[in-house]
């Protein structure tokens, strides 16, 4: 079962409704609960053939709008389309949440209402890259959950990243690199340098291979399959990736129709073309994850059309199906007993918290 808000997004109830029907024309096995004003989502989802008996509308009249301070609907936020879905995880009448509406409100409640599993310090949001690996894509995080992350903290995002890497794309044993302003091992910051360290020394009890330092340039590329990073500069490489791909898209556009002759060109070149599009599409790759929640939820882009939230769907059913949260919580649970073992040993090296004592935020109960 998924749960969707509907409301929030940038086009209204009426692009969720469609993607949600194009969801479920394409997978007969995908159920869903739906949040916001009963008669308008009556109106737009009631008489769909393709949802009979797979889905249910929860009433909820309040919309958290993307102008609101996270901070606010914590506080007022109850009622809400967005509160509402997030509860039908908490309380397990569904797997995995969608929504389309603001990012910091959406992970603010979801802190709130579903708390992070143990041992996490800051949970992440994961999110799907373009590249030239043979999935066809590489996963990146943290892109914008918090622009902090100390060394600990990276190496849960390499633990988080890996499994969302088995469970999401596929891959029994992921590459995981950790984003840096060089490959060579003195290059960076000290946290950066501490959590080269901890991940090295994480990968039979995170299940990965580590290859260590890459460079923005490895993003796209084929050399890893999940990218570490901090949430503030993960989210500027998104949105500069995001950008650069809308600018190459415009310049084609422009290019092809410059003149007859390359009208010409663009139409003999039309199958390639439409290849390619497709391969760029931000649509394809919409939703980003939220990691180290006793839940999951999909953050799907704001501007998201029909194709882009059926998309963010898609990857929500997908990670369902694969009993992505139990996993995530045991290989996490299972690393943070592996480094508490290898710290009372004295091997690997804790990380010293403040006072002095072991900060095992990899640990769990």
């Amino acid at each position: 079962m998924i749960s969707v808000d509907a409301m929030g997004g940038d086009r209204g109830a009426a692009a969720v409704a469609d993607g949600i029907v194009r969801s479920a024309k394409k997978n007969p096995d995908i159920a869903f609960i739906v949040h916001g004003p009963e008669a308008e989502l009556t109106r737009l989802l009631g008489r769909r053939r393709e949802l009979l008996g797979r889905c249910e509308i929860r009433h909820a009249e309040g919309v958290v709008k993307m102008t609101d301070k996270p901070s606010q609907v914590m506080r007022h936020g109850e009622g809400t389309s967005m509160w509402s879905t997030i509860e039908s995880v908490r309380r397990g009448e569904a797997t995995v949440a969608v929504s389309c509406g603001n990012t910091g409100a959406l992970m603010a409640l979801s802190m709130i209402r579903l708390r992070k599993l143990p041992g996490i310090n800051r949970p992440a949001i994961a999110c799907l890259w373009p590249s030239r690996s043979p999935q066809g894509f590489n996963v990146m995080l943290d892109v914008g959950a918090d622009i902090k992350a100390d060394a600990e903290d990276l190496l849960q995002y390499a633990l988080m990243g890996a499994s969302y890497a088995r469970n999401g794309l596929g891959l029994a044993r992921p590459r995981i690199g950790l984003l840096n302003v060089g490959t060579e091992e003195h290059k960076g910051r000290a946290e950066l340098k501490l959590a080269n360290d901890l991940i090295a020394a994480a990968t039979e009890a995170g299940g990965f291979d580590y290859v260590g330092f890459v460079e923005g340039g490895d993003l796209p590329g084929d050399r890893v399959d999940v990218i570490v990073t901090d949430g503030f500069t993960g989210n500027i490489a998104l949105k500069t990736g995001e950008g650069t791909a809308k600018l190459v898209s415009d310049f084609l556009k422009e290019a092809f129709n410059a003149t007859f002759l390359s009208r010409i060109a663009a139409l003999l070149a039309l199958t390639s073309l439409k290849r390619l599009q497709k391969r760029i599409d931000p649509r394809r790759v919409n939703g980003g994850v939220f990691l180290g929640l006793n839940g999951t939820v999909v953050k799907s882009h704001g501007s998201a059309d029909a194709l882009g939230v059926s998309a963010a769907i898609r990857l929500a059913f997908q990670l369902a199906q694969s009993g992505f949260q139990d996993r995530l919580a045991a290989r996490l649970a299972s690393a943070g007993q592996a480094r508490q073992g290898a710290a009372a040993q004295g091997v690997g090296g804790a990380v010293a918290a403040p006072g002095g004592a072991s900060n095992l935020n990899g640990t769990t109960e």
